[in-house]
């Protein structure tokens, strides 16, 4: 696999040269949204020091880490949700299978009873 040339890209008024895997317009969003949180945190005009990309790098880190967090709460409430449902459709299905007046319940059947 030939490597490919170093690609620009302009970065809190910097230019970067950097080789990566992933595709060019993939990075260039990247390095975007990296410039935009350093352009929000410095003021227009103004040098952009060092401390500012980090403060930017450790700001997108927090907000990955929330996110995270967030989407780590609702899979929590969707799988909760999906067994509460599941356990009222096997309620249903219990009862559907029991008919009106027939009895004890599919757990309590003796085998050959079903």
């Amino acid at each position: 696999m030939e490597r490919k040339a170093p690609l620009s890209l302009m970065v809190g008024g910097q230019t970067y040269k950097v080789h990566a895997s992933v595709p060019e317009p993939t990075l260039r969003r990247l390095a975007g949204v990296v410039d935009q949180r350093i352009r929000e945190l410095v003021p227009a005009g103004k040098p952009v020091p060092p401390t500012a990309i980090l403060l930017a790098a450790v700001a997108l880190a927090n907000d990955l880490e929330e996110e995270r967090s967030k989407r780590a709460a609702l899979e929590a409430q969707s799988r909760d949700l999906m067994r509460r449902l599941l356990a009222r459709i096997d309620e249903a299905l219990e009862e559907g299978a029991e008919g009106p007046g027939e009895g004890a319940p599919l757990e309590d059947a003796k085998p050959g009873e079903v």
